[in-house]
């Protein structure tokens, strides 16, 4: 599984997934999003906005990748 290091404390979805490289931009992350198909620990996610902290695991466009702090 990948880990994808942020900065900060937390991180909103949409740019979590364009900073592992998932979804190329804005665009591609929102309609990722909006159609059902990330999963936040386990369970469907379609807010953009969802605050994502270190510890969080996140499968998208078939990779699932952990969130750990820089």
């Amino acid at each position: 599984m990948d880990t994808v290091g942020i900065r900060d404390e937390s991180i909103r979805l949409g740019q979590l997934l364009k900073l592992h490289g998932v979804a190329d931009n804005g665009t591609i992350a929102k309609e990722l999003i909006f159609a059902g198909e990330v999963r936040v620990n386990g369970e469907v996610e379609t807010r953009r906005g969802r605050t994502i902290v270190p510890g969080d695991t996140v499968e998208a466009a078939g990779v699932t990748f952990s969130v750990s702090r820089d």
